[in-house]
């Protein structure tokens, strides 16, 4: 009797831990009545603020026939508006907002797979211009699905990788050349120039050297996916075999998250019904596909995920999309995964009630800037959209953020976000199109559990420097601006200012200005071209000079490693 007593009293504890995270769809409701129609493998979405007003917007892809669908988010609920796009009625498949040019507002790139990709630049306003053919982006049509931006070279500027799902045409990395256009860096870059019926990728980190490497998603079990690490000289090398990405399966989503709080990114990949991929990064370029032992197989047929903190509790839970609708019922429709923190998941779809439509893409952002997040889905079929407001009871914290780069891309994109609360340490990285066909807010969002405050919030930035906000009030968003809170003693050595460098542009020999303090405590001095390229450097502590003669022509930085930080400087040969 007491034993029966016991195991319900753990199931009624079960179910009501459970049950405390709670989603409902309110896409009526909140002004999102919408469907994306009805296309091969289905549509992307986009959850992102493309006004800059602070909300975040959604943007829907469409079938053939149609316009995209642009929606703002008018202080929690949405209303839609027509945008003016040159000569675009289209079947498409991914949206990115990106600012390309560094310029401050947000310009437009569209994937179709029926038509040509198209970039649009936002000229101000959302008042948009067609500069493809001029920007040196292909105009063929080449079924194209996923797009994804990263800065590969590390110059500031974001570059292209397009992922082409026809298994005749190979796809396509492009170098952003700073000045509105791009140059196809495939070959030279190392991409493979087969075909491998890609869905799509994702630039981000996986080794944590500073580098953007891109992971690609291939479907059918003849196409093995792809892992290129950055060699950081503009070039990659292809370690799917030796890190043992290389999944053989129907794969369909690049989901990044670092799901046990380690500080290395962690890959998940959908599938079909014979079950889906976690792959754990062990920290030593491999990585261990960990979805059996964690619970995550789903073994349906599913597209898109997300990882998310759904009960700010500091870790990431995982929601998955399932293409099977409410007729399929011996396989699951959807599945939302709880993180137990220890490199385990529970289903939970009862947080998720009539999550049982053909859906494809999901992406993340906070429909009323309560620091909960929200769930955008595209479903196929001409059903609605799903809008899946978070009703978790909101007793635990949180903290926002987002970025502003400065010698970095303008986006902060390929930053590493790292936090700690008591010493608990929990890591975001930014990404530009990811998932399947989505882009999520721009706005990174951390659980904070009780805590009311955080020890340090710390950005490192792909221009290699560093800032650090310590002693940081929960349940607020920042907005930090690259190099405005550097990882330096403020009394000992207050700024990047401490050095200066000239003749700038220089022709043969580079003088450094500094200081005693900093004299002392340069342990490497390094210049690295716009390309990512590492140029030899001999340098001897106080001679304060370095010869640069023999370098080429452009532009270079100069980086500068001391006891306290990075310092990075740009200079010009000429």
């Amino acid at each position: 009797m007491i034993r029966r007593i016991l195991l319900l009293c753990c199931f009624i504890f079960s179910v009501t831990a459970k049950a405390q995270i709670s989603f409902a769809d309110q896409a009526s409701g909140l002004g999102l009545d919408a469907a994306c129609g009805t296309t091969i493998f289905g549509n992307g979405i986009t959850f992102y603020d493309f006004n800059s007003d602070g909300w975040d917007d959604v943007t829907i892809n469409t079938e053939s026939g149609e316009s995209l669908r642009f929606f703002e988010n008018l202080n929690g609920t949405f209303q839609e508006i027509f945008l003016e796009i040159p000569d675009f009625i289209a079947q498409t498949k991914q949206v990115n907002w990106v600012d390309f040019d560094n310029d401050g507002d947000k310009d437009l790139f569209v994937t179709s797979d029926l038509n040509g990709n198209k970039l649009f630049e936002n000229v101000g306003d959302l008042v948009f211009q067609d500069i493809t053919a001029a920007s040196g982006i292909s105009l063929e049509i080449t079924s194209s699905f996923g797009a994804s931006w990263g800065d590969y070279n590390n110059d500031g500027f974001l570059d292209l990788f397009i992922s082409n799902k026809t298994p005749l045409l190979s796809n396509k990395l492009y170098r952003n050349n700073g000045d509105h256009t791009f140059t196809d860096v495939s070959t030279e870059a190392g991409i493979s120039p087969d075909g491998h019926g890609s869905f799509c990728a994702a630039f981000f980190d996986f080794n944590n050297d500073g580098f953007q490497d891109i992971y690609i998603s291939n479907d059918r079990d003849f196409n093995p996916n792809i892992l290129y690490k950055n060699n950081g000289d503009g070039t990659f090398a292809d370690v799917s075999e030796s890190s043992g990405t290389n999944a053989a399966i129907d794969a369909m989503t690049v989901t990044i998250g670092d799901f046990n709080n380690d500080g290395w990114f962690d890959i998940y990949v959908t599938n079909g019904i014979p079950g889906n991929v976690l792959y754990k990064n062990n920290g030593d370029e491999t990585f261990t596909d960990i979805a059996l032992e964690s619970g995550t197989t789903f073994n349906s047929v599913s597209w898109g995920a997300s990882f998310l903190d759904a009960d700010n509790d500091m870790d990431l839970d995982l929601y998955v999309c399932g293409s099977f609708d409410a007729s399929i019922e011996d396989y699951l429709n959807g599945g939302f995964y709880i993180n137990n923190n220890d490199e385990t998941f529970n289903l939970n779809n009862e947080s998720f009630p009539g999550d049982n439509r053909a859906s494809y893409s999901s992406a993340l952002g906070d429909i009323d800037n309560d620091g909960y997040p929200e769930i955008v889905v595209a479903n196929s079929n001409d059903e609605n959209v799903f809008l899946w407001k978070n009703n978790t009871a909101t007793t635990n914290n949180w903290l926002k953020i987002n970025l502003e780069g400065v010698e970095s891309n303008r986006d902060g994109v390929g930053s590493v976000i790292e936090i700690s609360t008591d010493g608990n340490k929990q890591y975001n990285y930014t990404l530009c199109g990811e998932g399947y066909l989505s882009q999520n807010s721009a706005t990174e969002m951390f659980g904070l559990g009780t805590h009311s405050s955080v020890d340090y919030v710390k950005v490192t930035w792909l221009s290699g420097a560093v800032d650090v906000l310590n002693n940081v009030t929960a349940n607020q968003t920042l907005h930090i601006v690259e190099g405005s809170n550097p990882q330096l003693s403020i009394d000992e050595f207050e700024s990047s200012n401490r050095i200066k460098i000239y003749p700038n542009p220089v022709k043969n020999t580079l003088f450094l200005e500094t200081n005693t303090f900093l004299d002392n405590s340069i342990f490497n001095v390094e210049i690295v071209s716009i390309l990512g390229q590492k140029q030899r450097v001999a340098y001897q502590n106080k001679s304060n000079k370095i010869n640069v003669s023999n370098f080429s022509n452009g532009l270079y930085f100069l980086k500068l490693t001391t006891s306290n930080g990075q310092i990075i400087q740009k200079f010009i040969k000429e």
